[in-house]
């Protein structure tokens, strides 16, 4: 058994909330035993996508696989390689890839050496249900208003809670806890964090971020239709507001609610969190609790939350609601002001009575990342110079072995800066965008290392290690934008293989999603394990997953002697491995949305454009060069999503590339879109330039593809 390195145990600790509760008599563990010894992604596998399972063997040689599909006809066959000794799983295992069947199909079957897996599908539509079931997780831990039936269905119907209506005490007007104010806000909405009632800032403004951003990034890309208005199960649709932001906005009203009044002491930081003053019993619906409620001391890392949370907001809900991107920015701007002059004001690792202590003693890096999303916001000097002054902006550590959390978030403020257009030096994004796809590349040769493909390291199975793996494969995916190289997608895509099969118990973390899924989550509603009459928890709820260090009581008894990556039981009260929570959620429909995202022709590549290129020789020496490319679009609809590919006549070299990510084989060179001039209008044009080596001639190509079209 590894335990979490004390560095981060502190923190890990309160990932989701240190829910505790006594098991209910008769209550009765399921256990994730796995049904096969070929562990596949149970939902299945996208068509251009990797498509690798593990196979758990003590067998030393190669092994046969058969893919067959629904009608039992062996359509793929090969041989496995083996790996040997998975540290992680405690298991021998080996490795089939089928990757090179690209049909489509329901029901395939994947067997080796007698062992079959759970039947699977290979479709372009694969990940469209999760996308909308990840991202429903957070209407339904919507506090404050009533949960309806028709969007919801009736299982999962509830009155709204914590509005003061009887038992419930708030949150429309809480006190503080003694010592803290004397007076009481107004706290409603928001998202409950976990399977408690607890609303925290710091996992909200983490978790909010990752939502805004997921569209963000769509948008980029120039598919956010799929995010747009009437797309998810919220009472909001139809207004002309994408449905992601709606959702967003529930928990960004809740955070800026939490902003300490003008006038009063603090005033614009951020009270840390609010919940019951007491552990509320197991289970409890949210209307039903009769706690009472308290405000806990403002913090240094909850404002700083909020300012970044806000800041984006400004930035990217703008175009759709002005008066509301205003009130946001200037909630940041408050926030961003009263940090600086409370800079150490810490959450206590004592304070977990009735909710998680959420404790950070370092801030430096929430003071990184809302400086990064304020300078994005508004290209003040300020804020620029904040960047730019942190020990974060070159530090080396940004992207953590562990990727990033609530109280990790250094990261994020290097993903806006190479993301977003802003007035930084090139060199500086340039280094910035380096650091990306650097951490990007750290999580594949981790996963290249095990036998299950799992981008955290063998002492990662901490709590919440779900949502670890899945903030990872965002940082994958950023990475593949940034430079089109496919190995990230591909490292992004097998990180959803795990959640939902390919792991070491062969069980899917996704409640509804999978032959065999977890089913008995932490949660105070949704325990169907405790009472026959409430519900599992919805499809979409990712539990927390394998947790090394046992911190709860089934956990201690049930998995003594687990190895890290099988430290998990579906229990409702193994809160420390399966509890549910927004920041394991939020990465979760990020990469959900990235996942169902269709390539342009299904095999990854844009569509052909009509085009017209200049290459234009701008210095030539005695053995190098540099060339200047222009690209016009002379076709009657935008390009979204370029390669320009050439053959070199004289044997030229490229060495490097600006604005563009240019390689070449032989003489063959293919260059791609960078995230900001993926899209040529039409009529358009991008330019980009080269620089390489010459043996005597420096003669121009003759003739140019654009996405497999010829160029004039």
């Amino acid at each position: 058994m590894t335990s979490l390195p004390a560095a981060l145990l502190t923190g890990a600790l309160l990932l989701g909330g240190l829910a505790a509760a006594p098991a209910a008599p008769g209550a009765s563990a399921t256990t994730a035993a796995a049904t096969s010894a070929v562990r596949v992604n149970q939902v299945g596998y996208l068509p251009d996508g990797p498509k690798r399972a593990t196979v758990v063997t003590t067998a030393s040689q190669a092994l046969a696989w058969q893919l067959r599909n629904a009608s039992g006809t062996v359509v793929a066959s090969g041989s496995t390689v083996p790996r040997g000794a998975d540290a992680p799983s405690g298991q021998s295992v080996q490795v089939a890839d089928f990757s090179a069947h690209r049909a489509t199909g329901s029901g395939y079957v994947l067997t080796v050496d007698g062992s079959s897996s759970a039947p699977f599908d290979i479709r372009t539509d694969l990940y469209d249900a999760l996308r909308s079931d990840s991202m429903a997780f957070f209407h339904h831990q919507r506090s404050g208003i009533a949960i309806d039936a028709s969007l919801v269905g009736s299982a999962y119907a509830r009155p709204a809670g914590h509005l003061g209506v009887a038992p419930n005490k708030g949150d429309v007007s809480v006190p503080c806890q003694a010592g803290v104010c004397d007076y009481t806000q107004d706290v409603r909405g928001g998202w409950y964090d976990a399977g408690d009632h607890g609303k925290y800032v710091v996992n909200g403004g983490l978790s909010t971020w990752l939502l805004v951003n997921s569209f963000e990034r769509a948008e980029r890309a120039g598919k956010e239709a799929a995010l747009g208005d009437s797309t998810l199960r919220v009472p909001e649709r139809g207004n002309g507001v994408p449905d992601v932001l709606d959702e967003a906005r529930w928990e960004l009203d809740f955070l800026m609610r939490m902003q300490v009044p003008d006038g009063k002491p603090f005033a614009g930081m951020a009270f840390h969190k609010i919940h019951d003053a007491a552990w509320t019993g197991m289970p409890m619906r949210p209307e039903q609790d009769p706690q009472p409620r308290e405000l806990h001391r403002p913090s240094t890392a909850a404002t700083l939350n909020l300012a970044a949370a806000a800041a984006q907001c400004a930035r990217v809900i703008r175009p759709y609601d002005a008066g509301y991107a205003d009130r946001c920015l200037a909630s940041a701007r408050r926030a961003w002001t009263a940090a600086k002059a409370n800079p150490a004001m810490y959450a206590p690792a004592s304070d977990s009575t009735g909710g998680g202590a959420y404790e950070d003693a370092r801030v430096t890096d929430e003071f990184y990342w809302a400086a990064a999303e304020l300078y994005a916001a508004t290209g003040e000097s300020a804020y620029r110079d904040a960047v730019t002054s942190s020990s974060w902006h070159t530090s080396a550590d940004a992207f953590s072995p562990y990727g990033f959390g609530w109280a990790d978030t250094a990261a994020l403020g290097r993903l806006v800066l190479a993301t977003v257009p802003t007035g930084l030096p090139a060199a500086d994004t340039a280094r910035i965008r380096s650091s990306v796809t650097a951490a990007a590349d750290g999580y594949l040769a981790r996963m290249a290392a095990q036998g299950y493909a799992v981008p955290v390291p063998a002492d990662g199975y901490f709590w919440g290690s779900n949502g670890e793996v899945a903030n990872d494969a965002i940082v994958m995916a950023v990475a593949g934008e940034l430079t089109g190289d496919a190995r990230y997608r591909a490292g992004a895509l097998e990180t959803m293989d795990y959640l939902l099969g390919r792991n070491a118990l062969g069980l899917s973390y996704v409640t509804g999603h999978g032959e065999t899924s977890a089913q008995n989550q932490h949660h105070r509603f949704w325990a169907h394990q405790l009472d026959a009459s409430l519900p599992h928890p919805p499809a979409g709820s990712l539990a927390g997953g394998p947790n090394s260090a046992l911190q709860d009581p089934v956990a201690q008894e049930r998995l003594r002697g687990c190895a890290p990556a099988a430290c998990y039981i579906d229990h409702i009260d193994s809160y420390s491995t399966n509890e549910v929570a927004v920041n394991w959620n939020a990465p979760l429909a990020w990469l959900a949305a990235y996942a169902a995202e269709r390539t342009s022709d299904g095999g990854g590549e844009p569509p052909a454009a009509a085009c017209a290129v200049t290459y234009t020789v701008t210095n030539s020496w005695n053995t190098g060069f540099t060339a200047n490319v222009t690209v016009r679009n002379t076709g009657p609809t935008a390009v979204d999503g370029w390669q320009l590919a050439w053959t070199h006549p004289a044997g030229q070299t490229v060495t490097s590339a600006w604005n563009a990510t240019v390689t070449q084989s032989g003489t063959a060179v293919s260059a791609r879109n960078t995230d900001w001039n993926r899209t040529i209008a039409p009529g358009a044009t991008v330019s980009f330039g080269v620089q390489g080596t010459h043996t005597g001639s420096t003669s121009s190509p003759t003739a140019f593809t654009l996405n497999a079209g010829a160029c004039a």
